[in-house]
């Protein structure tokens, strides 16, 4: 079964920092660009930042640039977005996701595997 499972999520406080990890079960993600995106409550699903599938090629979001670096090590199958200086508009349920290509695209087209979601909350 073709799986994504996200962890490292949870509460702390603004300026803190979070490491979300990526991990890929029943198949490997050195195919795949892989994509982090979040959805805050009442509010539409947005790219965060995606990785090539040999992480030469990087992006973010304007909101992020600076603050997150998405990363991946491929030996451990698994993809990583480092969170610095967070603020409570990063507060949002956080999704990896595979998509069926090697770079990276505009938007959210493309993803075929999704996590199921890990819960960052940014309050003080």
């Amino acid at each position: 079964q073709l799986q994504l499972v996200e962890s490292g999520g949870g509460l702390v406080q603004p300026g803190g920092s979070l490491r979300l990890s990526c991990a890929a079960s029943g198949f490997t993600l050195d195919s795949y660009a892989i994509g982090w995106f979040r959805q805050a409550p009442g509010k539409e699903r947005e790219g965060v930042s995606c990785i090539s599938s040999g992480g030469g090629s990087r992006n973010y979001a304007d909101s992020v640039k600076g603050r997150f670096t998405i990363s991946r090590d491929n030996t451990r199958n698994a993809v990583y977005l480092q969170m610095n200086s967070l603020k409570p508009e990063d507060t949002a349920i956080y999704y990896c996701a595979a998509r069926l290509s090697r770079l990276c695209g505009s938007g959210g087209s493309g993803y075929a595997y999704w996590g199921q979601g890990t819960q960052v909350t940014v309050s003080s």
